[in-house]
């Protein structure tokens, strides 16, 4: 069986692997801790090492059931633990938020992570993420929160999330550690970071960017709108082309060409899903099929 290949974000570390397992939807499974204890090492068994959360997925829960589960196992020291924060949602578990904000305040990423190395049982964290810009965003005053944590050793590597370049650049520049990624969106119905020179920063910074729904949500498996209709038809023909591969391999692999090799964020309890997305890390598109899947998704030929 195929197995998820090794990413090194940094010459120091953390690695990740190619495929991660995204655990946005976790509350929704209905797991109990030992069937997702062993969800988890059907997951390390394809290779698939890498878990992402953040501080609100599941309304603040899906880090706390993650964590009770890996308790329950000996596999720690076998995967990498990325989770974000920055943004307030309303919540009952957070009945002092009032409306939905963002808060990238030194004294509360320090409280979000304390929270989230709690509610994983973990002393800690492989790669934190600040989860989206922030209007107030005060740039040394991250930088002050994520430096304090390395140094700490309670976060190995730190990054953001959903970051346009100058964003990115304004909080490196305040920084002595370097921002090991940018994760966002990318997928065949979502190309803006071909041209918004997210993927071009990071071939220049030589960083490997996280892709979030990278399978659109599932859009063209049952197309709902023109553009998903278009994919849909275009990937079937190209699926023919290569033997009969599924189109999700098909819409992985357009990510995988981009040269600075994104890794690929699955939001999927399905086992059979994510080997197929590890499968999907050797397949090959020649580059007229690249460019026949861009054409179908803007509906028009590249000028």
């Amino acid at each position: 069986m195929a197995k998820s290949r090794r990413i090194l974000l940094d010459k120091d570390g953390p690695e990740l692997s190619k495929t991660v397992a995204g655990l946005m939807r976790l509350n929704e499974w209905g797991y109990d801790d030992e069937k997702l204890s062993e969800w988890i090492q059907q997951c390390v068994d394809i290779g698939i090492t890498s878990f992402d959360h953040a501080d609100i997925y599941g309304s603040y829960t899906c880090e706390g059931i993650f964590g009770r589960a890996l308790s329950k196992t000996n596999l720690r020291s076998e995967i990498e633990l990325i989770t974000k924060c920055g943004i307030q949602l309303i919540s009952e578990n957070r009945p002092e938020t009032k409306v939905k904000h963002y808060d990238t305040s030194r004294d509360h990423i320090l409280a979000s992570v304390e929270r989230s190395l709690l509610n994983l049982q973990t002393d800690y964290i492989d790669l934190l993420l600040i989860h989206r810009p922030d209007p107030l965003f005060n740039a040394d005053e991250v930088a002050q929160a994520l430096s304090e944590l390395l140094d700490s050793g309670e976060v190995k590597g730190v990054g953001v999330s959903n970051f346009m370049p100058a964003q990115f650049d304004l909080l490196q520049s305040r920084m002595d550690a370097p921002l090991l990624t940018n994760q966002i969106e990318l997928s065949v119905t979502h190309p803006h970071a071909f041209y918004d020179h997210t993927l071009d920063q990071c071939q220049f910074l030589d960083i490997h960017p996280m892709t979030w729904s990278p399978l659109s949500g599932g859009s063209f498996f049952n197309p709902i709108d023109d553009q998903s209709h278009r994919l849909h038809d275009v990937m079937t023909v190209i699926s023919d082309e290569l033997g009969g591969i599924g189109i999700d391999q098909i819409a992985l692999a357009w990510i995988n060409m981009h040269p600075s090799d994104p890794i690929n964020v699955m939001g999927t309890r399905s086992i059979s899903r994510l080997i197929s997305a590890v499968e999907a890390e050797s397949v090959k598109l020649s580059r007229q099929q690249w460019f026949r899947i861009l054409e179908a998704s803007h509906d028009e030929e590249v000028p």
